[in-house]
């Protein structure tokens, strides 16, 4: 046998595995953009794309991931290690395969909700203009079955909002460390005037109705609420953990059936970190056919 033989035989038995260890993990890009025509500006999102998605044709399910005040799209990219999390998900067989959507909620005004007023109205840009172009750019099932929405702290509130008042189109919701956006309407017109702006009580009594995550589950439909699938943990040592309590409380008084985590932790990316792999797990349960 010719003296390297021996050493590149071993090298091209290696290759094989190599290349499948390539193909294990799945792909991340944040520099992806949109125009909106409601907001008048370009806005950013992140995508993760698992594993296998640029060699085949199939189509995935969705997740909707969002991150909380004062990050943005590269939030759970960065410190929420999206991508290594999902990774070790779909590899051990915890989850589904899932394309993750992460938009951003912090360019030029914060937040996933109308304002008062009217004149920004992000909930109208991400169900009229986000959703369907991420949905159409990417090979993303397009059924209620097959979308989740999950967020934290900010995010939370949204994820609960978003499902509480969509539930035909989400199979599930799981928010993390919710924030309800102010528990009274004193609290939503202090956090306005913050920001430097005034709204009339009217129109902050109608903000607080439709956006408090507490009061759309006491006015909700039983059935609907039902329909979707709900996962909702907070720390116990969380400075939100009153308003999960209560949402809690409301979802029991209600019947209405869903899981909820209280462990040890704060308002933290420790803590969300931690839980990523059981909000992957549950909506992934819900994707899979049994």
């Amino acid at each position: 046998m010719h003296p390297y033989g021996y050493p590149l035989l071993c090298l091209l038995a290696l290759l094989p595995c190599t290349g499948a260890r390539a193909q294990a993990t799945g792909k991340v890009i944040t520099n992806l953009t949109m125009r909106s025509e409601i907001l008048g500006m370009e806005r950013n999102y992140a995508v993760y794309l698992p594993p296998g998605y640029a060699a085949d044709e199939r189509e995935y399910p969705v997740l909707y991931l969002l991150h909380g005040y004062s990050d943005n799209h590269t939030g759970w990219v960065q410190f929420g290690e999206v991508k290594r999390i999902t990774d070790a998900a779909i590899a051990d067989g915890t989850t589904a395969p899932m394309i993750i959507i992460m938009p951003d909620g912090d360019t030029e005004k914060i937040g996933y909700f109308n304002r008062p007023g009217g004149e920004w109205n992000y909930e109208d840009h991400f169900f009229t203009e986000f959703m369907p172009q991420v949905e159409s750019k990417f090979r993303i099932l397009k059924k209620k079955r097959f979308r989740a929405i999950a967020g934290l702290s900010m995010g939370g509130g949204g994820a609960f909002t978003y499902a509480l008042r969509h539930p035909e189109l989400f199979s599930a919701a799981c928010p993390l460390s919710a924030w309800a956006g102010g528990m009274t309407t004193d609290d939503v017109a202090q956090r306005y005037v913050r920001e430097g702006e005034t709204f009339t009580d009217a129109q902050i009594q109608e903000h607080f109705e439709r956006n408090n995550f507490v009061e759309l589950v006491k006015a909700g439909d039983k059935e609907k609420i039902s329909s979707v699938r709900w996962y909702i943990d907070c720390g116990d040592d969380d400075f939100l953990f009153a308003e999960n309590s209560l949402v809690h409380m409301e979802l029991r008084k209600k019947e209405v059936p869903h899981e909820y985590r209280v462990r040890d932790g704060a308002h933290n990316w420790t803590y969300w970190r931690e839980a990523l792999p059981q909000v992957l797990g549950f909506v992934g349960k819900g994707f899979r056919q049994f």
